[in-house]
């Protein structure tokens, strides 16, 4: 898809940049490499681009400092998507339940297009219904990638990786090093999405937050109901009458039989995982037809594509951004984006804990957090960046996993086109090429 000439037919074509992984990290990635003049191949293991951004949620967090006076804080490639969105339909821009910031809502099936749109406009070839399985090394340099395809594997050669899997998937198969979720800190529970339909918007704004979750823990005291958070959120779209949620939460942290950490990397845990998640979101759905006002005579239309992972692998990068580097909000020489975003975390049990920068700043993202410790030619940016377990919980909103994207395809293009090592990219020409894209690197 999007290449047109056969390109695959070769044993294994070349391409300058391969980014894994078409998410919020993935896609800017490949819009960035590809319009710096780098061939580009973006994988993606869906039918549809855009990761959770499209298979499970239907907001960007992030672009916008919580508190009193909203500051933006994200440009670049993720204003061009926001821009292509609006032209698409409308597109709402709302205070998030919890005080993280301003949410920018948006019809899922419209993004599809959009990162399409964009990814091919720029032009990166495609691929979709292709997992990367394995990897080929030389010295630290990740030479060639294995794909799993409906027609076979596949191998790809290429002068620099940008692992935006998710999962760090690249990373795991090479050997690089990684922090599993779950192995030092809780590691953050699952949620699978849902949509209603046939909300009555004004009854259900009789209800504040504190009565809204009143309801779901009355409900789940009463014994009629199995929902084991207590606290989550609907909210509205843009679609007249529907209602999305993040209400679900689902547990994913065992031991094999060998006593080592698995999370949702695993196959089995994953699988559990996807049709827990369903279960649940049935459960909410009867809670919210029988209990809450508004409800009366809604529908559920539709569940997410797939579960929502908040983080399972975090990469050992050149710099491990930690939580207090966010919670005060430091800034970077390196730094090729900003995140004003709360730590978020979603820890197992009933609730979830929430710790604030202050009022009007953003914590930098430093470049080094993208580049792999253990390789020369890999950048990890999107939610397996290189932070700690609270910094992640912050900085993982999809605006910043934009950022992050943008920053590395520019860095993968500029060094395809040096020595083909991303430590030779110089961070100052990165950020000067960064703020031409309209990229923003500072406080104002």
């Amino acid at each position: 898809m999007g290449s047109g000439d056969a390109i695959f037919d070769t044993v294994a074509p070349y391409f300058d940049v391969v980014v894994v992984g078409s998410g919020s990290a993935g896609s800017p990635a490949a819009i960035a490499s590809a319009r710096a003049g780098a061939r580009t191949l973006l994988i993606e293991k869906l039918p549809f681009l855009g990761g959770n951004s499209t298979a499970v949620l239907d907001t960007f967090y992030g672009f916008y400092t919580p508190g009193e006076r909203a500051i933006k804080v994200v440009g670049g490639v993720a204003d061009d998507v926001v821009d292509r969105l609006r032209r698409l339909g409308e597109v709402v821009e709302r205070p998030n339940t919890y005080g993280a910031g301003t949410g920018v809502t948006y019809l899922a099936e419209h993004l599809k297009v959009v990162w399409e749109q964009l990814v091919l406009e720029s032009g990166v070839t495609v691929l979709l219904h292709a997992f990367v399985q394995d990897v080929e090394v030389e010295e630290g340099r990740v030479t060639t990638l294995v794909a799993a395809t409906k027609a076979g594997l596949m191998k790809v050669d290429t002068a620099i990786v940008v692992d935006a899997s998710g999962d760090a998937d690249v990373c795991h198969h090479a050997g690089f090093g990684y922090e599993l979720a779950g192995e030092i800190d809780s590691a953050q529970t699952l949620t699978t999405t849902f949509r209603m339909v046939n909300v009555d918007h004004e009854r259900r704004r009789t209800i504040d937050k504190a009565r809204f979750h009143e309801l779901m823990e009355e409900a789940a005291e009463s014994g009629e109901y199995q929902l084991p958070r207590r606290e989550g959120s609907d909210h509205i779209t843009p679609i007249r009458g529907m209602t999305a949620t993040v209400m679900t939460r689902i547990e994913h942290v065992g031991h094999d039989d060998a006593g080592q950490v698995v999370n949702a990397t695993d196959p089995e845990v994953l699988t559990h995982a996807e049709i827990e998640g369903r279960r649940q979101a049935l459960e909410y759905a009867r809670f919210l037809v029988d209990r809450v006002p508004g409800y009366e005579g809604a529908s559920l239309a539709s569940l997410s594509s797939q579960i929502g992972l908040r983080e399972t692998r975090r990469v050992y990068g050149d710099y491990r951004v930690t939580r207090d580097d966010v919670l005060s909000a430091r800034q970077f020489d390196d730094q090729i984006g900003l995140c004003g975003a709360p730590i978020e975390d979603h820890i197992p049990g009933q609730t979830t804990t929430w710790e604030y920068l202050p009022e009007g700043t953003a914590v930098g993202i430093p470049y080094r957090s993208l580049v792999v410790r253990d390789g020369s030619n890999i950048l990890a940016p999107g939610r397996c960046f290189s932070a700690t377990h609270d910094a992640q919980a912050s900085i993982r909103s999809m605006a910043q996993c934009m950022a992050m994207g943008h920053a590395a395809g520019l860095a993968a293009a500029t060094a395809a086109a040096g020595g083909g090592e991303v430590r030779s990219v110089d961070p100052g020409r990165l950020r000067e090429g960064l703020r031409a894209a309209g990229a923003i690197l500072e406080m104002s």
